[in-house]
Formats: structure tokens, C-alpha cells, sequence
């Protein structure tokens, strides 16, 4: 692979594991296996270790989890919430094993082993033994808080049974079971509300209900796995803490296990992997930890997830089917999903008729058609997928299944953009993107519309207030009390709101307009480089490329969209409304960043990457991605990985966050 090649390959899987994560961790609408995305997100991991050059900030290998939702308060873990590694062999845990023993320099380890079960990941925090609040994962920094719902679950002490001083956070995974699943999708049914694709997705959406009392009758239950940051009380070994736990009135996975060495693990995970089929809950798989908290710290972590601990997922079960038709998606960025229709048949728990195709490299891959029998499993207990084709059962009246000549939501054109394999509409006014893009150009790091979060943008699109962003400039205060939860006071402060964002600097504009591959960063270099958005409607694509940080692929894709007369249409319309679409040319005093490279690593905790960035680019300098020989300064924040090992190593000036203020004062 070459390097541009290579750099095409990490902008896509980027923005492919980006989308992966809204739909699991925020929708709840996962649309792949585990598997197919620890494939993809190892895939990238190694491209970017090979081409360090290429290395994105906003990389999803350099954060943890979801981006925060709103309607929820959010509060900062007292100490972050890790993401696994996963493995699904025997001989990748012997690998894992090595490396740990390697690292510890000893001959044997003793593992924790525990069941992993299959729900959401919340944080508990007591002080002096009385519940203080909990809050979801949220994005391993930062957590929505759900104090309220979470009290609801019987199986949370409001207080421990022994006094422990000072604060501790408990985690823990909560769930529902399958008899309590059953009986909810029954009463859906019964009222005529759509079903629970599975348990982990009605637990997810259970503990975000406004209302606690509806929460209640769900039915949630939780077993407890571990604890984060202690004040206090301190252990000596993961077994120690768990039987702790239990001790003080949490549920505790029983069949959690110590053993000695690696062959026993695997024995162990081997026992469960027919066995879970009679719990009374859903499984994926099985936690191995390495019980010594000692060994723990020794081993540390990268910036994403512990060194002494890694899941192994269970496989699959694979059931056969047939392909009764195949139909097209638009999701939220116009990518174009084949879907395959099947004759319903019971798989892993649940009853499967659906299965996505991804698109049409997979296809021919699969070398699937209309009528076909094929196997199917679903990895991780979710998403169903086409493993295979029975090819000795074919009939010869099957039918190739052919790519959509124009978009089937709004029959734009479909384009297919140079080193990816995915079609998209071309179109910006298509609605099946619509709700999406408004959100998008709302959001902090775009136009940063206060008050017009997702629920809102929802209800403007379902009334047909907003038909594509120029719309939200049209809103009247009239529009807005048709709402649902608006009032006078409310609608006037949107509408103020809206009117400030008008003057909002250039690149916020570029980022809102949502063009393909063009993140913060790129928005920038596009508004230093041209002031004013008429100029990127005649600017060639040899003229972008020219631009650091912008390849081919990125070049392509701005022409195209300044190219497309419906988007020229839309932002001629935020021009007579009053948007700035011009940047004034600003002379930067010189100061201590002007004309160095700076990159962030690390989480931090006083200031976001997006503060930090702004500043640096107001003070002259650059935000780059990834460490080089041409890095002037690393920005280090907590939990720094191979950034900072690169960064010592090329004898880059390290910055702590605390120090940060030396550097850009009290901005």
C-alpha cells in the first residue's frame, strides 16, 4: 500500500468507526457485529502505527466510547472508564498471556475470570458509603448522569453496609433478562409500539427515560465487575475487591473464577461457551483480568484500554436462510446501505428477517443474489450477518442484485467517491439525511445553535419547518411555539440563539455544511486559505490538494459539493439571510506557538482538544494529529500512550496540562 493510498484508507475507516460508534453507543442501532468492528478499528490501529504521519487528532483509536447525549447533566469520572480489548481464540488469549508475562517478568499469572454480560456499562460513586450519584459510560471521561433511573434498580444499595471513608466509584454492567425482555416486547406489542430489537438496546433506552417511574417498570437488574477510583479503601487483588462488593449488598456474577495460568482461562471460557445458553441473561463472551492490583498498576494502560485485561467474545451462532429481496437505505450521510430481506428464522435468542450487505463490494464478495440460501450468524448477540452462500442449493432462477441507479429517498444522484467502496447521495436536501445534517450544523463544533439539540432539530423536520439549513435562519417565534415543550421565553432564546450565529467565524460554517471528509480541522485550513465561500465555489481541485492536511480524495469530494447546484442554492440563501460566509484577514501577533506544530494526547481534564486548538491557531500555531520529526510541542494530558513514548524519543518538548497556561496565558 502506498502512502496515499494508506492515507485515503485511515480518513475513511475513521469516519466509518465514527458513525459505527453513534449507532451503538447513542442510538442503540448498531449496524455491524463485534467482530467486523474490531477488524476495522485493528485495521486502522495498525495503518496508523505504520503511517504516523497520517494520524488524525480526532482519530477514534484516540478516545474511548460515545460522544455525550443531551437532556442529561454531565459529570466526570473520578477516574476513566476504559474500553477492552477483544479477542476470539484460544491462541489470541496465549498471545495476550505473553505479553503480560513478558511485561511482568514472571512465569505464570493468575487471572480473574468472569462472565461478560451483555448490557451497559454504568459508574456509581458513594461518599462515606451513601449513594452519591451514578452516570453512564459515556465517552470513558464523562458520564450522563441517570442518578435518578439508576435508583430505581433494586439490585444498588442506597447505602453500604460498612462504613468506607471518602469516595469510591463501583462499576458495573446493567441489564435485562431475558424473561423480563419477553414480557416488555409483549406489553409493546399489545400497545402497538415498535419492538426491542434485543435486551442490551432496551436497557439502553430504559436508563435515558425522562421519567423514572417508567424506568422502574422495566425491570432492570445489575451485577457489579469492579471499582475505579478509590479514596481509601484499597485492595490487593481483583477477587478481593469483587468479594467486597458482595459483602456490601451488590450483585456479583457468581460464576466469576481465579485461575491459574492461561490454559486454565481458556478451559474455563471454553466450559461457558455452550453453558450460558441456560443463564437467565445474555452473555457475549468472558472477562480475563489479571487479579493482582499490584501487577495491575505495573502493566498500566494505553490511552484506550488496560494492558491487564481483555475480553474474549464467544462464537457465533450460524443458522441457514433465504434471500427473499434486497432493498436500499440512506443513512444519516447519504451512504447508500443494501439491506437483505430473509425468511424469518430464530437465531441466538431472537427471531432475524433482516440482514445489511454493506455495500457492494461486500456483495460480490459474498457473491450473494435474490433467492439465495445463505448462513447467517450474529456475533455478540446482536446484529445479524451473511456469512456465507449455499451455493448447492441454488435453482438458477436467482437474481443479481444490481446497484440503484439514483437515490431511492429522493432519486438524486448517487456518487461513489475514489478509495471508498460505499455509494452516497449526492444530494443535501435529501430528507433520509436531513434530520442528521440539521443536528450536525447545530452542534458545539459547528455553528453551536444553544438549545437547538437533537430532540429539537427532530420535531423541526417532522413539522416541516426545516427542509435544509437555511431554514433555521427562516424560524419565527410563531414556528417555534408549535413545538412541543417551547414557550415564549424558550423560543425567543432559540431564536437569539440563532441570530448570534450568524456571526460565527468561517470554518464553523465549512464544518456545519457537513461536506464528505471535511472535519475542524480541514474547516480551518479551508477558511485560512480562501476568505470567503464564493471562493471555494471556482477553486480547482489541484488548488485544494495543494493545501495542508487536504488529500485527493477530501479534494474531490469539497469541488463536488461546491459544484452541486442545490448546495450552491442553499448557501446563496444563508448569504441573503444574514450568515457570514466571508472571513475577515486577522494579523497574528507573534507569541511563543506562532508557526510551530503542536499535537494533544492524553485525556484532559481543564480544558476540551477543541479550547486547546482554537487558541493555538489564534496564537499562530498548528494542531497536528500525530507526533513527527516536525512536531514542535506535545500537549500531554493524563493516560498519554505511544504519542508521548514518540515524543520523548524525537526529543519534542513536552507540555503538561497544568503548564498550559504558561504557554497561551489566561485565554
Amino acid at each position: 500500500m502506498n502512502k496515499n493510498t494508506a492515507k485515503k484508507r485511515i480518513e475513511f475507516l475513521c469516519k466509518e468507526i465514527k458513525r459505527h460508534n453513534e449507532l451503538y453507543y447513542n442510538k442503540a442501532m448498531p449496524e455491524i457485529m463485534d467482530f467486523e468492528y474490531d477488524m476495522l478499528y485493528k485495521e486502522l490501529e495498525e495503518l496508523e502505527k505504520k503511517y504516523p504521519e497520517y494520524l488524525l487528532q480526532d482519530s477514534p483509536t484516540q478516545k474511548v466510547g460515545a460522544t455525550i447525549l443531551e437532556n442529561f447533566k454531565t459529570i466526570e469520572h473520578l477516574s476513566p472508564m476504559l474500553s477492552m480489548d477483544n479477542t476470539y481464540s484460544a491462541q489470541q488469549l496465549r498471545d495476550f498471556d505473553k505479553r503480560v508475562k513478558k511485561n511482568l517478568c514472571i512465569d505464570i499469572v493468575e487471572y480473574n475470570v468472569e462472565l461478560k454480560i451483555d448490557g451497559v456499562s454504568i459508574n456509581l460513586v458513594y461518599d462515606d458509603g451513601v449513594f452519591l450519584y451514578g452516570t453512564t459510560r459515556g465517552d470513558g471521561q464523562k458520564g450522563d448522569d441517570i442518578s435518578y433511573n439508576l435508583q430505581t434498580i433494586k439490585g444498588i444499595p442506597l447505602k453500604l453496609k460498612e462504613k468506607v471513608p471518602g469516595k469510591i466509584e463501583i462499576r458495573g454492567e446493567a441489564y435485562i433478562s431475558q424473561d423480563s425482555f419477553y414480557k416488555l416486547n409483549q406489553q409493546r406489542e399489545k400497545d402497538e409500539l415498535p419492538l426491542f430489537a434485543n435486551a442490551r438496546n432496551a436497557c439502553a433506552g430504559s436508563l435515558k427515560l425522562l421519567d423514572p417511574s417508567q424506568t422502574e417498570k422495566r425491570k432492570i437488574d445489575l451485577f457489579v465487575w469492579g471499582i475505579g477510583f478509590s479514596e481509601n479503601k484499597q485492595f490487593d487483588a481483583h477477587s478481593k475487591a469483587l468479594e467486597f462488593l458482595k459483602k456490601n449488598g451488590f450483585n456479583v456474577n457468581p460464576n466469576s473464577k481465579v485461575c491459574k495460568g492461561i490454559d486454565k482461562v481458556i478451559e474455563y471460557c471454553d466450559e461457558w461457551a455452550d453453558k450460558r445458553r441456560t443463564l437467565l441473561f445474555d452473555t457475549d463472551g468472558m472477562v480475563i483480568k489479571v487479579d493482582s492490583i499490584a501487577y495491575q498498576k505495573t502493566l498500566g494502560a494505553t490511552s484506550k484500554s488496560p494492558r491487564w485485561m481483555i475480553a474474549y467474545k464467544f462464537p457465533a451462532q450460524r443458522v441457514l436462510t433465504k434471500v427473499k429481496d434486497v432493498v436500499f437505505q440512506v443513512g444519516r450521510t447519504g451512504i447508500i446501505t443494501p439491506v437483505a430481506i430473509m425468511e424469518p428464522v430464530h437465531v441466538s435468542g431472537t427471531t432475524v428477517s433482516r440482514a445489511t450487505l454493506h455495500n457492494f463490494d461486500e456483495i460480490k464478495r459474498l457473491g450473494v443474489k435474490i433467492g439465495d440460501y445463505v448462513y447467517i450468524e450474529k456475533s455478540g448477540e446482536i446484529i445479524p450477518k451473511i456469512i456465507e452462500v449455499n451455493k448447492d442449493k441454488r435453482t438458477g432462477n436467482e437474481k443479481e442484485i444490481k446497484e440503484p441507479k439514483e437515490c431511492p429517498v429522493c432519486s438524486a444522484e448517487i456518487l461513489k467517491c475514489e478509495g471508498e467502496v460505499a455509494l452516497k447521495c449526492s444530494s443535501m436536501k435529501c430528507s433520509a439525511q436531513l434530520t442528521q445534517r440539521i443536528i450536525h450544523f447545530s452542534s458545539k463544533g459547528a455553528m453551536d445553535i444553544e438549545g437547538m439539540g437533537k430532540a429539537v432539530c427532530q420535531q423541526l423536520v417532522a413539522n416541516g419547518l426545516v427542509k435544509d439549513i437555511s431554514d433555521i435562519y427562516a424560524l419565527e417565534k410563531k414556528d417555534l411555539l408549535k413545538i412541543e415543550g417551547f414557550a415564549d421565553k424558550s423560543a425567543e432564546n432559540l431564536l437569539k440563539a440563532i441570530e448570534n450565529s450568524k456571526q460565527n467565524e468561517l470554518s464553523r460554517l465549512i464544518f456545519g455544511l457537513g461536506i464528505l471528509h471535511v472535519g475542524a480541522n480541514s474547516a480551518w485550513a479551508l477558511s485560512e486559505n480562501f476568505n470567503s465561500l464564493k471562493q471555494l465555489e471556482s477553486v480547482s481541485e489541484k488548488d485544494l490538494e495543494k493545501i495542508s492536511d487536504i488529500g485527493s480524495v477530501m479534494a474531490q469530494s469539497i469541488y463536488d459539493f461546491f459544484h452541486d447546484k442545490q448546495n450552491l442554492k442553499v448557501i446563496d440563501i444563508l448569504e441573503k439571510k444574514g450568515v457570514r460566509i466571508t472571513t475577515p484577514k486577522i494579523f497574528k501577533k507573534e507569541s511563543l506557538l506562532s508557526g510551530k506544530s503542536i499535537v494533544i494526547t492524553g485525556s484532559l481534564k481543564k480544558f476540551t482538544r477543541s479550547e486547546i486548538e482554537k487558541v493555538v491557531r489564534e496564537k499562530g500555531g498548528k494542531p497536528s494529529s500525530s507526533v513527527s520529526k516536525n512536531t514542535d510541542i506535545l500537549i500531554c494530558g493524563e493516560n498519554a500512550g505511544s504519542k508521548l513514548d514518540k515524543a520523548l524519543e524525537l526529543g519534542v518538548e513536552v507540555i503538561k496540562e497544568n503548564d498550559l497556561k504558561k504557554i497561551i496565558g489566561e485565554t
